[in-house]
């Protein structure tokens, strides 16, 4: 009985142990990073719906909101929420433009965090995150993703950040999930559906 017990336990363990992400040794980390930038390399624009799911701990339910991203090379980009309210931002010519159902702003993005932020949004859709000197990296897989986790560096970043977490299909180079973690555990998860690579932007796109 005893030993049927321990084989249990064992199997119970060992599935336990393969259902948690794994480190990726630094051959898996070299193959990853080359195919991720090779993607990143050709990526010219990119358009995707999105959820985003944002955690907090006083609540019971996630908070639900849903819409359209638009990126173009170099460093344009749209989010625009759809639902359950109108509001996007643009982020264009080191500016941030904002239009929360009607009512438009402006605000100036030359200051050193939003360079940062601007940076890490970019990256974080487009993978191209690797050689950030902002982040420490460390590498994990699971069952069906890949993960790179990025830990800021620099207090400034720590301050509204403690982890970005950016999910990789297996054999893909682009992101379809991004997890930033926040300083008290709250956290907000954005899930990329129906994107297309290359796909003509426009530059009106990105009027606000």
């Amino acid at each position: 009985m005893k030993t049927k017990t321990a084989v249990v336990l064992f199997l119970l363990c060992s599935l336990g142990i393969w259902a948690q992400e794994q480190k990726m040794s630094a051959s898996e980390v070299a193959n990853f990073k080359a195919t991720v930038e090779k993607e990143s390399r050709n990526i010219k624009s990119l358009k995707t719906d999105f959820i985003q799911y944002k955690h907090l701990d006083f609540l019971s339910k996630d908070i639900e909101t849903s819409g359209k991203m638009a990126f173009k090379a170099p460093n344009l980009l749209n989010w625009q929420y759809t639902k359950p309210y109108q509001y996007s931002i643009v982020f264009k010519n080191n500016k941030v433009y904002i239009n929360d159902q009607g009512n438009k702003s402006t605000v100036d993005a030359k200051s050193k965090m939003f360079e940062k932020i601007n940076k890490l949004i970019v990256g974080s859709v487009s993978g191209n995150m690797f050689d950030d000197k902002e982040f420490d990296i460390s590498y994990y897989k699971a069952k069906d993703a890949y993960i790179a986790k990025l830990t800021p560096k620099t207090a400034t970043i720590k301050k509204y950040i403690k982890e970005v977490d950016l999910y990789f299909p297996v054999n893909e180079g682009t992101v379809s999930q991004v997890k930033l973690i926040e300083p008290s555990g709250d956290f907000t998860r954005i899930v990329f559906k129906n994107k297309q690579i290359n796909a003509k932007i426009d530059d009106s796109a990105f009027t606000n």
